[in-house]
């Protein structure tokens, strides 16, 4: 049986709260938490080992051979060396290989034609051999002539395009300056950054007969199943995807990438399983960077400090032809008031490493200047930074008209401000202890929220239910949330649920990105329960809504039975999510506030952040534990952002400088300070059946501005250009006497 539902209007209907288990948003434990911890989860680069016997002694490995040049075309290849290598069984040069991973959500191949070299670092060939070690060696063996042409290396002046659908603006922004009682025209820089995930990307392929099967690390399964296929050039049903565990994605595997094809190329060629992974440093020169941006923000507010013109331009990079540019000024369409607008998007074409989807595009740059911009202002304005937000909070979508689904920034703001101590804050300089001066700062959090379409199937029986999706879960809590979905619904223990995700022979989940796993395949979950629940209840004669599944019984009226007594056969249903039109009258977002307070040492230019808080609004919490983990995880993201992480190109040739953990710099234990995260109690009836809405990304966004808020507070530096290293820090204490 299948439950399909287009959302098309608005749930209002409140399901959840009127079932009997009381496991929506508890706390609960993650599911496969224990596999975890104890070394039995197997990741993609481990499934080598766990392939059965024959395979395992049969599996082949394979590094890729990458470019050398920025730009230009392989005249020759000379694998002579490298196949003179021990073990060493082919060198294999095929023009289904890709340059790059394919975007998020493409379901299409990435650019192939290796031969044509569009960055330094870009695969070319793939060495295959008995061991990694014999592979690696010979990779570094192979020689390759280039045909070289003049790269476009330097962000700043490369040429650039203005994509049409990007552009915007109404009223008269200029005008609007002029005659401002306060204005700012600031421009402020944020550094390329890498997704640096745990697991470093890996593919293991084999074919039986006709038909591929690749464990992989990759978020968007029903996406990627279809993006390998494309680029070997079969149908997607005669290929299959696993990820049942992904250690940490944020968005570097939304795309099939370069090691995946490799792997199946060089396993059909070879007849034989080949695992193709990725060395950390390979990772940082292949997988998806997000662009450095350089932003231009201008704000006019009238004699009541109220936005009367508010423009955001954006310059960032790619890859010439890739279609993909950081959605910067995505949230400030909506995030303040202002009738005189002007958005302006701009795109330079150079030969570095592709840009890309990482942990909130867009507003993880675009609301942290945005933000920072505020907190100016509202010292030119002298007004309180938090009542400059709240006189400039919109009642409706600034630019379309369109009514919020729900909006809790002011909520936000002024409890966060009674929890964090806002009322003790001083002006810059005047808190110090020795030589460290402190600080306090603000930001508003916000991130659009979307529905994906999703797929879940739910089996009952008399042991218990099962959920099955190709849905993944890289560290969210998928696997826990469906769990408690399903035994909320179903009357059950979490132990007698059994989640089963990662597979694409499973029913098409929405996959892990953009924040829409929980929501959407949370709904597809909620309508597959729904069927078996009218399936019970049809046994007992009587209508769903009136049906009681608890501790194993079934009641309905003065009805009541043991479940398994109407389970002579277990019962499946499968659940269809779509999006519909609910949410196309509407602006759907979730909303937060950040704080933070830092000390800043003047002697070292150190700054040393003392403790954040985070109050969020996303919809029902589905999970105390884990949406607490997300947004601890996405303030730790803005940490590194505001003060250290600089993924920094050779302006001369192109290769990544900081491409591995030791000089690519995240933020370690010793880094983080106390983290506390507040959720307000929130349901949104435009949030799918759950009434739920996406939270991985928010935590991310407007953190670094609090952070560097905070710092212009404790010493009086505006650093404009993150991170915000000593050396800069220093520079300012200096330019301003101290």
């Amino acid at each position: 049986m299948t439950a399909r539902l287009v959302f098309d209007k608005a749930d209002d209907r409140n399901r959840l709260d009127a079932m009997a288990q009381g496991v929506i948003g508890r706390p609960a434990d993650r599911a496969e938490g224990e596999l975890k911890v104890s070394g039995r989860a197997v990741y993609a680069a481990e499934q080598a080992t766990s392939l059965w016997a024959d395979r395992r002694a049969d599996c082949a490995f394979g590094t890729l051979v990458r470019a050398t040049v920025a730009r230009g075309r392989v005249a020759s290849l000379d694998a002579e060396a490298a196949l003179a290598v021990a073990g060493v069984l082919d060198v294999v040069q095929d023009p289904r290989l890709v340059r790059h991973p394919a975007q998020g959500m493409a379901r299409k191949s990435p650019p192939q034609g290796v031969e044509d070299v569009h960055y330094f670092g870009q695969p070319v060939a793939v060495v295959v051999a008995e061991s990694l070690e014999a592979a690696r060696e010979a990779a570094r063996l192979v020689r390759i002539r280039y045909e070289e042409a003049e790269p476009s290396l330097d962000t700043t002046s490369a040429p650039s395009e203005f994509p049409e659908k990007k552009q915007s603006g109404q009223g008269d922004l200029d005008a609007a300056m002029k005659a401002a009682a306060v204005s700012l025209d600031e421009t402020y820089t944020t550094a390329s950054s890498a997704a640096a995930a745990m697991e470093p990307h890996a593919a293991l392929a084999w074919w039986e007969g006709n038909r591929v099967t690749l464990c992989g690390a990759y978020q968007m399964l029903s996406q990627n199943v279809e993006e390998l296929a494309d680029a070997l050039g079969i149908p997607a049903e005669r290929a299959r995807i696993l990820s049942p565990f992904i250690g940490g994605g944020f968005g570097s595997k939304l795309g099939i990438a370069p090691e995946a094809v490799a792997a199946a190329v060089a396993a059909e060629r070879l007849q034989r399983p080949v695992l193709v992974p990725l060395a950390r440093q390979q990772e940082f020169e292949i997988a998806h960077r997000r662009s450095e941006t350089e932003q231009r923000v201008r704000l006019a507010v009238d004699p009541d400090g109220r936005l009367t013109g508010l423009g955001h331009d954006a310059r960032v990079s790619n890859l010439p032809g890739e279609t993909f540019s950081e959605p910067v000024q995505q949230a400030t369409h909506l995030l303040y008031r202002g009738e005189n607008r002007s958005i302006r998007h701009e795109v330079a074409r150079v030969n570095l490493t592709c840009a890309g989807s990482v942990r909130a595009p867009g507003e993880a740059v675009g609301v942290t200047i945005l933000e920072m911009a505020m907190d100016e202002l509202a010292e030119k304005a002298g007004l309180d930074p938090i009542e400059l937000r709240l006189r400039n909070i919109p009642d409706e979508d600034p630019e379309t008209g369109k009514p919020f689904t729900s909006h809790k920034l002011a909520e936000a703001l002024r409890s966060g401000a009674a929890q964090f101590g806002w009322a003790d804050r001083r002006n810059p300089g005047e808190r110090r202890e020795g030589e460290w001066l402190l600080g306090i700062g603000v930001a508003s959090a916000v991130r659009v929220n979307f529905l994906h379409k999703a797929r879940v199937r739910v089996t009952l029986s008399k042991e218990g239910a099962q959920v099955e999706s190709s849905m993944t879960d890289i560290g969210t809590g998928t696997y826990t949330i469906l769990t408690q979905i399903v035994a909320e619904m179903l009357g059950l223990p979490l132990g007698s649920v059994e989640t089963r995700l990662g597979d694409t022979d499973f029913p098409e989940g929405s996959g892990s990105g953009g924040s829409i796993g929980a929501a959407s395949n949370g709904s597809a979950a909620f309508l597959a329960c729904e069927e078996i629940r009218r399936q019970l209840a049809a046994k007992l004669d009587c209508d769903e809504s009136e049906l009681t599944l608890k501790d194993g019984r079934a009641t309905c009226g003065n009805r009541s039975q043991e479940l398994s007594e109407l389970l002579p056969e277990p019962l499946t249903a499968e659940g269809i999510f779509e999006p519909g039109k609910a949410l196309s009258g509407v602006r759907s977002s979730t909303w937060g506030a950040h704080f933070a307070e830092v000390a800043v040492n003047e002697v070292t230019g150190e700054v040393r952040v003392r403790r954040m808080l985070g109050v969020f609004a996303a919809g029902r919490i589905l999970n105390e534990k884990t949406a607490r983990s997300q947004c601890i995880g996405g303030m730790t993201f803005g940490l590194g952002m505001a003060l250290m992480e600089d993924l920094v190109h050779d302006r001369r040739f192109g290769h990544v400088v900081t491409r591995d953990l030791a000089n690519y710099h995240i933020p370690t234990h010793a880094d983080v300070p106390a983290q506390e995260v507040r959720f307000l109690e929130e349901r949104d009836i435009y949030g799918g059946t759950l009434q739920a809405k996406g939270i991985g990304e928010l935590g991310i966004c407007g953190a670094g501005a609090a952070i560097l808020n905070a710092v212009h507070n404790a010493c009086g530096v505006r650093i404009r250009h993150l991170p915000a290293t000593p050396d800069k820090i220093l520079e300012g204490l200096c330019a301003i006497g101290r």
